[in-house]
């Protein structure tokens, strides 16, 4: 399994979005871009994204720009994944066959405990992690 670079991307400005939540300057598109090193017109796309599924909102104009629609916290990895990428895990097959029943069976399991564990972490995790990080030079 490959986690796309639209999740990650995602995760990176969300955490970004998290350091200036409450604050009353937005940052502007251009800055999440250069702050998170992606592309603004591919990050332009994963606004729109993350802004049509509510985790997002934007405001037009000089004071505009972005920010959380809620807290850090309350904002899961599962939220990102499926406002990105749909369901975590979609199983593709009908389960037919002498094993397919079986075989669904598990990856539905699978599924199911991957949503758990990424509905326990959150942005906030994202942003305290990067807090932590230390350069040198």
């Amino acid at each position: 399994m490959k986690l796309s670079l639209k999740v990650e991307y995602a995760c990176q400005v969300l955490a970004q979005l998290g350091h200036t939540f409450g604050k009353a300057e937005l940052p502007h598109i251009d800055e999440l871009a250069q702050a998170e090193s992606i592309p603004a017109n591919y990050l332009v796309q994963i606004l729109n994204e993350l802004r049509n599924s509510g985790l997002i909102v934007s405001r037009r104009g000089k004071m505009g720009g972005y920010a959380l629609a809620r807290e850090p916290r309350a904002i899961s990895m599962l939220d990102i994944v499926r406002a990105v990428d749909g369901d975590v895990l979609e199983l593709s097959g009908e389960g037919t066959g002498a094993s397919g029943a079986r075989t669904h069976a598990i990856w539905r399991g699978i599924a199911k405990g991957l949503s758990e564990n990424l509905r326990r972490h959150t942005v906030d995790d994202l942003m305290q992690a990067a807090a932590h990080e230390m350069y040198y030079i």
